[in-house]
């Protein structure tokens, strides 16, 4: 008998046309919309029925027909919303599966289109056994295809991009199913992205969004991706960050991506701009571990990730590079000091092909990027963290006798003057634009001192930059640029210079610290023009920042005694050293004299000046701050009219109300230890002098003994007895040694006995001078021999006034 078809059958046969160019019957497709939309217990079988017809038409290569069947089926998904659409969404999937199994281009893209549909839709009820492992890992083979017709190869891959797209917003937010944040899925689709991002390199990320593309832009596979992985960025939490930048690394690894530099920083730049801000720190510390991970990698690879790192953090938010700002700073000073290193020694040893060798000039190139990158990172960092910063980095400075030296790996003094040089850049890009209202609580001396003891160096470099650091600090206004040269300024109301008022504790901070160093920095020899430049920078800074009357007074002072040290017959300085520090005393004295506004000063200063510019103009700057220095072979013995004049000055500016007792007193730093120190050769010769320092420092010698004549035969008797001392020392020290290996135990322990014995007998004596009874209240009492003893009263017994009590 002949069984009756089903009604739903029916209504599905009915959507499909007899040719089917006419396309899907749309009366009858409401007919079945309205029917599934009454029954929706039925869409299932719908779903299945549709399936099976689609399959069959795969099958016969009837590719009008699945159209039709897929057209169908996106219409019955968007009309659909109830809660029976889980059941009909299995027999969809098994469709777009069907299609993006097949070898025709055609029908992947219309699969993938259906699929991209479908993850628009939102649905009500969550799905616990839906699996969407096939799709992520069809879609990324689809964007890697090497299709031969390259326009079909360009739809295949968009599909592909596409299609990752859905399959992220439509797992993304759904607790229940597969995590798509798993290193299994995310392997897969970030290295597909990355591959098609690539693809479009010449055209470089414009903007954090792409949203002003051209239509014509946005039909490019790398445009696609582009937006596509900004939002699988914006939509990583706090846990996901890690998965999702972990196989950007891998693949800027595996393609050697990191030397051309542009496409690593392209990444970095969409990862940084498309994460949630509060997130930055972690993608930072991840390339950090990477920089640690590529130790041994070529520099050019190092200085690639050190690049990307400080684009990273230059996008970072202020403050957001996370609780570990110094681990930051650590990492970033090992990799400086290792490249010193590789440098030195030429070549290291690599686990995968053996020794290699170092190219000096790629090393240099990274350790600007690690320099510049520790200003980048340091810019973010809110004031009282950036001192913690050049705290950290002072303390990483290897001064001997002050801070350890760091070890070496066989690259000796060179290695450690390398380094030094090296951390003093990082130090002077981690203060640039550096601002504090009070150095000495910004800088305490354990920054100070060090830093300081640099300025008294030999090396010149190293000096050049510590008067950089010095003038960074202090410049809190911006005036720096208006004293990059030294030049005489006849009316300084130009440069509309801000000045400020110095604080009490500023003006401690530059009696201590700067007047000595500039004066003795004037001295070296081995000083150029930058040299004198910065310091002239440093004391029109200082005039402009910390500028107070006894200031000011000390200022003059020194600049006074600059012209003094010029012309002293003792100082053995070169003819241009002396040019040089008179037309720096000579500029400078121009400016303090317009910035105190006294006309008789103004007057004087002008006078000499005009004289010199008339007979010796090689004294001031405009010809000896040159390419070509125009300075005599002898600088003959100067006087008069030529030089600034101390009494006049004195003179001068009593008559307004200035210290004439600190004018009138000319200035003389006090030569001290620390500067015997900064000359320092070895850790040795350091050690030595500073244990010198502290016995003549030490209370017990503050009455000095008068100084003894030193005669040739006093001299000659000293080396021959210290010969003999050395002697009886050394001799003492094998008896001891050799009495310790040799004697009975019995006896040494005797020998230690006696001497604990007698120490307790001392520190008896000591306790019996030193330690008195505590007063009493009740008053003292007197012994027979008539002298008053301190009687000591139990505390309840003692009478204590009323208002003590309470």
């Amino acid at each position: 008998m002949y069984k009756k078809t089903p009604r739903y059958k029916r209504l599905v046969d009915n959507i499909f046309p007899e040719d089917p160019e006419d396309g899907l019957v749309k009366a009858n497709m409401e007919k079945l919309t309205f029917y599934a939309l009454s029954a929706p217990e039925k869409l299932d079988r719908i779903g299945a029925y549709l399936s099976e017809r689609l399959s069959r038409d795969v099958a016969r290569h009837r590719y009008g027909y699945v159209c039709i069947a897929m057209e169908a089926l996106d219409q019955l998904l968007m009309a659909c919303h109830c809660q029976s659409i889980n059941l009909f969404v299995e027999s969809f999937l098994k469709m777009v599966r069907k299609l993006l199994e097949a070898d025709k281009p055609n029908l992947q893209i219309l699969g993938t289109n259906s699929f991209v549909k479908f993850a628009n839709i939102e649905e009500d009820t969550p799905s616990y056994h839906r699996s969407y492992d096939f799709f992520v890992s069809r879609f990324s083979e689809m964007c890697h295809s090497n299709y031969e017709d390259p326009d079909i190869r360009t739809k295949i891959r968009m599909a592909g991009i596409k299609g990752l797209q859905g399959v992220v917003r439509k797992t993304v937010n759904d607790e229940l199913q597969a995590n798509i944040w798993d290193p299994q899925h995310m392997d897969k689709i970030v290295p597909s992205l990355l591959f098609n991002l690539q693809s479009g390199e010449g055209t470089e990320s414009r903007s954090p969004s792409p949203l002003q593309a051209s239509e014509k832009e946005r039909e490019s596979p790398a445009e696609l991706t582009e937006r596509c992985f900004r939002e699988l960025l914006g939509r990583a939490a706090y846990g996901n960050i890690k998965n999702a930048v972990t196989p950007v690394l891998m693949h800027l690894d595996n393609h050697s991506l990191w030397e051309g530099k542009t496409f690593a920083v392209r990444c970095f730049k969409i990862i940084m701009y498309s994460i949630q801000s509060q997130h930055s720190h972690l993608v930072i510390q991840q390339l950090l571990g990477h920089v640690d991970a590529n130790s041994k990698s070529s520099a050019t690879v190092r200085a690639g990730i050190v690049e990307v790192l400080l684009e990273a953090a230059g996008i970072a938010a202020s403050g957001s590079v996370g609780p570990t700002v110094l681990e930051v700073f650590n990492t970033l000073l090992r990799h400086l000091r290792l490249s010193v290193d590789y440098e030195l020694t030429g070549s290291y040893n690599c686990t995968n092909i053996g020794t290699k060798i170092i190219k000096e000039h790629e090393e240099r190139q990274l350790q600007e990027a690690v320099i510049r990158t520790i200003g980048s990172f340091a810019n973010t960092l809110p004031t009282y963290q950036r001192s913690e910063v050049m705290l950290f980095i002072m303390g990483k400075i290897p001064i001997p006798g002050m801070h350890p030296m760091l070890p070496s790996t066989g690259s000796g003094p060179e290695g450690n003057r390398m380094i030094q040089v090296m951390l003093l850049k990082s130090l002077r890009q981690v203060t640039c634009g550096f601002q504090t209202t009070n150095m000495l609580t910004a800088l305490p001396n354990s920054f100070l001192d060090p830093l300081l003891s640099f300025a008294l160096l030999e090396d010149a470099e190293i000096r050049l930059l510590v008067l950089e650091i010095l003038v960074s600090l202090i410049d809190r206004h911006d005036n720096l640029p208006k004293f990059s040269s030294i030049s005489i300024i006849s009316d300084i109301s130009v440069l509309k210079l801000k000045v400020d008022k110095c604080s009490r504790q500023d003006n401690l901070f530059m009696k201590k610290h700067l007047y000595r160093h500039i004066y003795l920095c004037s001295k070296e020899q081995s000083s150029v023009q930058p040299h004198f430049e910065k310091l002239y920078s440093l004391l029109a800074l200082i005039s402009m920042e910390l500028a107070n009357e006894e200031v000011v007074v000390d200022l003059i002072r020194v600049a006074l005694a600059l012209q003094d040290l010029a012309l002293s017959s003792e100082e053995t300085l070169p003819v241009y050293n002396r040019c040089a520090v008179h037309a720096l005393s000579s500029a400078y004295l121009n400016l303090i004299s317009q910035l105190t506004t006294v006309p008789a000063f103004c007057q004087h200063v002008h006078e000499v000046i005009e004289m010199r510019q008339k007979e010796s103009p090689y004294l001031l700057p405009e010809d000896v701050f040159i390419e070509n220095p125009k300075i005599p072979k002898t600088l003959e013995k100067l006087e008069g009219e030529l030089l600034f004049q101390q009494a006049k000055i004195t003179e001068v500016l009593g008559g307004s109300g200035y210290n004439t007792e600190r004018l009138a007193t000319p200035y003389v730093p006090q030569f001290t230890d620390e500067d015997r120190l900064s000359k320092r050769k070895s850790v040795g010769e350091t050690i030595s002098l500073q244990v010198e320092v502290e016995s003549r420092n030490s209370p017990e010698k503050e009455e000095r003994t008068p100084a003894e004549e030193i005669t040739f035969e006093t001299l000659k008797n000293a080396i021959v007895d210290s010969v003999g001392v050395e002697e009886q020392e050394k001799e003492r020290r094998r008896q001891v040694v050799e009495k310790f290996q040799k004697a009975p135990f019995e006896e040494i322990a005797a020998h230690c006995g006696a001497r604990a014995t007698m120490l307790q007998s001392k520190l008896n004596q000591i306790f019996e001078i030193t330690i008195r009874p505590p007063p009493s209240p009740s008053g003292t009492i007197t012994s027979s021999y008539g002298q008053t003893q301190s009687c000591s009263v139990p505390v309840y017994e003692m009478k204590f006034p009323d208002l003590c009590v309470y």
